[in-house]
């Protein structure tokens, strides 16, 4: 049996899409399962849709995801170049070739009879019947000498059946009189995706082929200039798609968070990966953290489901928790400054302060900018119940309590405003008020803090500091 070799294949249009990443991800998987190799290559044949800097961000995406590829344009092995618009030579002599072969003919109408004719085909799946087909080769070499435009569009049988096994959605067989015969070189030299991928898949050895169920409708077609060059077919996986919502499909082009929106999110990484891994494939069992390694180990492309996955923000943010949780200090520190001070003046905060906010907040956060919101009372000067804790408030115990745990503040030097000695204080409110539980925690919460549950009530006393507690008091 040949080596596994899977590849990815984006094209520089821009952030990279989580469907994109998941790709990426299942064709990583596949190879290292296997202990095959892992192919980078840039799909740049669309030159029109090209995005300035978007190659860099492929790689950089890459690198932090730890997706790392055996071979691509940085990498080189021995069957690059590995960017498409370098290979241009390659898919002329090859389309010229499928020519000879009988897989397609040169073309030479122009956009308008392509029009005219298109408008009344009542088939329009059939696209453009072109009578170009005809033309002899002998013929069609002469008008190429002489200097006509053309392209090469493919060429298929009118009748027949082709057929494929895919590993997820089974075997599937298409009449070829339903196939349209799509332009595979344009006139301008460069291949359409449809062509460029069949030869660089088949030049860089690749055996599994991994990409959406809409190809599944172009594979038929694919097939065939396989068969007319006598090619091995690659294995097939199409995935389903990641859904929005039970009707849309998610889109970078409808501006649905991309793997660098999540990451700028304060999204880690690990997380992102292990979300998107369960987005249409389960692993045996209940487990659902994975590492990088444990899912190389478990990944079944068996267990790859037909239907679309919803991506669901709410378990994502779940599943980070999990991760932010296993932080060091340091990690959790470096993840959640920056964007405290993006939103707040720290100038008068020392580092120590900083970094024990930032931890007693640790279980009550699922991504790092959510820091901004859960510390917010402690960059105001009042608090602001909502309506619940207003009416908690009225209870007839609560002055008094407030009035004990006042005067045992006060009594604190302020070196002596620690965790420790405020916990003893509101021990002592609890003696001395005789209240306990709710009526003892919830009425200090919300008088200093203006929220009915939080963090550690005594920390985050001290975070606020004596002056402002006991004026809130």
């Amino acid at each position: 049996m040949s080596k596994v070799r899977t590849r990815f294949a984006p094209s520089p249009t821009g952030y990279m899409h989580i469907g994109n990443l998941r790709t990426a991800l299942y064709e990583y998987l596949i190879a290292k399962h296997d202990n095959g190799d892992f192919i980078l290559r840039i799909e740049d044949t669309d030159q029109g849709r090209k995005v300035e800097g978007a190659t860099d961000m492929i790689y950089q995406v890459m690198r932090q995801t730890g997706l790392s590829y055996d071979e691509g344009p940085d990498i080189p092995g021995n069957v690059g170049p590995y960017v498409q618009s370098e290979r241009l030579s390659i898919y002329k002599e090859y389309a010229d070739k499928l020519v000879e072969l009988g897989g397609a003919h040169y073309c030479f109408c122009d956009e308008e009879m392509i029009e005219d004719a298109k408008q009344e085909n009542e088939n329009e799946e059939l696209g453009y019947i072109d009578p170009c087909k005809n033309i002899s080769l002998e013929e069609a070499r002469q008008r190429i000498a002489n200097g006509e435009k053309y392209v090469v569009r493919q060429t298929i049988p009118d009748t027949g059946i082709t057929s494929f096994e895919d590993e997820v959605y089974g075997h599937i067989e298409v009449e070829n009189a339903g196939l349209s015969e799509g332009v595979l070189l344009k006139s301008d030299g460069y291949p359409t995706y449809n062509f460029a991928n069949i030869v660089d898949d088949h030049l860089m050895k690749i055996t599994h082929v991994v990409r959406g169920n809409e190809y599944l409708s172009s594979t038929p077609k694919y097939n065939l200039i396989y068969e007319a060059f006598g090619w091995d077919v690659p294995t097939y996986i199409h995935c389903p798609p990641v859904m929005k919502d039970e009707k849309h499909k998610l889109s970078k082009r409808n501006g649905d968070a991309s793997y660098q929106d999540l990451i700028e999110k304060g999204f880690l990484n690990e997380a992102i990966l292990n979300y998107i891994a369960l987005l249409g494939w389960s692993p045996e069992g209940e487990k659902e953290l994975f590492t990088l390694d444990e899912l190389i180990q478990e990944f079944d492309v068996k267990r790859i489901s037909k239907s679309g996955a919803i991506f669901d923000i709410n378990k994502l943010k779940w599943m980070n928790s999990q991760y932010l949780k296993k932080k060091s200090t340091e990690e959790l520190v470096q993840l959640c400054q920056p964007f405290l001070e993006k939103a707040y003046d720290l100038s008068d905060k020392d580092q120590k302060w900083i970094e024990n906010l930032i931890v007693v907040h640790k279980d009550h956060i699922s991504y790092g900018e959510e820091i901004i919101e859960q510390v917010q009372l402690f960059f105001e000067d009042e608090v602001h119940p909502n309506e619940e804790a207003q009416e908690f408030m009225k209870d007839e115990t609560i002055p008094n309590t407030l009035k004990v745990f006042k005067s045992h503040l006060e009594q604190l030097s302020d070196d002596e405003f620690t965790e420790q000695n405020i916990f003893a204080c509101i021990k002592a409110t609890q003696k001395e008020a005789k209240v306990r539980g709710k009526m003892l925690y919830m009425p200090l919460r919300i008088a200093t803090t203006g929220i009915m549950h939080g963090p550690d009530l005594a920390s985050s006393i001290m975070l606020l500091g004596k002056e402002k507690v006991l004026s809130r008091l």
